[in-house]
């Protein structure tokens, strides 16, 4: 007899299931079979993301495929996907031309595309296997490519960028142990740990990041509400022009950096 609905909390409240109700539902709909839903439910005991269990994640709406080893979109980022879809909707007509660096599972580009329809998609992770799972949520909207950054990306995008994401890791290296045992035991290192003082990965992406943005268009990044005011910094001194968006709903900070339109005698718009 396959384990029931109370069988299914018991285990999981056991384990330290905070939501174990929420979750016993989620995955007695997710099993196929008895012998599935017992597999599940010991994996989600034994401390595996609920996300990496079922199979998906719910995002901005959607619903974005993961799996073991893939880091889970965290629902805060739906603010910065909220953000980037505002800026790409004030920009002057025509096809919005959009970047997603260190996509993961491609939960952000999938999103964007999602609101923006024809918008022209280009995404890129180091890991291989957060790019093929990129590839199932991105579909035929765009195209994920495997390499370092703005590495893989084709050169004819430089210039052209009106909305450029980058969900870097940014969380510093003395701290990564400190994460919930889901994300440090079950997610990428490199999805989670941003260096020194978390903000390595930033450094890299704006080093070139004013090269690939269209004039006007904008870099977007999450970051903790501690890292805000150094993250600005060196947004300014790419030479783009920073702002900082907060949602206390979401206790999400994302800081934007837009880059100048230079008009006759080098007066910024």
């Amino acid at each position: 007899m396959p384990p029931s609905y109370v069988h299914v909390v018991t285990e999981l409240r056991s384990a330290g299931c905070v939501f174990a109700e929420d979750e016993a539902r989620l995955i007695l709909a997710a099993a196929r079979t008895p012998i599935e839903l017992t597999a599940m439910v010991d994996r989600r005991a034994a401390g595996q993301p609920l996300e990496h269990v079922l199979g998906w994640a719910e995002f901005s709406g959607l619903r974005i495929a993961v799996e073991p080893g893939v880091f889970v979109p965290r629902r805060r980022t739906e603010f910065l996907v909220g953000q980037a879809v505002g800026l790409a909707l004030a920009r002057a007509s025509g096809t919005p031309v959009v970047v997603d660096l260190c996509c993961g599972s491609g939960a952000v580009g999938t999103a964007l595309v999602a609101s923006l329809p024809g918008a022209e998609l280009h995404a890129a992770d180091i890991d291989p296997v957060a790019v093929r799972c990129a590839r199932r949520n991105v579909g035929e909207l765009g195209r994920v490519y495997e390499g370092d950054l703005f590495g893989p990306l084709p050169r004819g995008l430089r210039g052209r960028v009106g909305v450029l994401t980058a969900n870097v890791p940014y969380v510093p290296t003395g701290e990564v142990g400190l994460l919930p045992p889901e994300a440090r035991d079950h997610e990428p290192l490199v999805a989670l740990d941003g260096g020194g003082d978390g903000l390595d990965v930033l450094r890299r992406v704006l080093a070139e990041a004013p090269g690939w943005l269209a004039p006007g268009g904008s870099l977007l990044v999450e970051t903790s509400e501690r890292q805000v005011d150094l993250a600005v910094g060196i947004f300014a001194a790419a030479g783009l022009i920073p702002r900082v968006e907060v949602s206390e709903e979401l206790y999400a900070n994302v800081v934007i950096g837009r880059r100048p339109l230079l008009l006759r005698g080098g007066t910024e718009n």
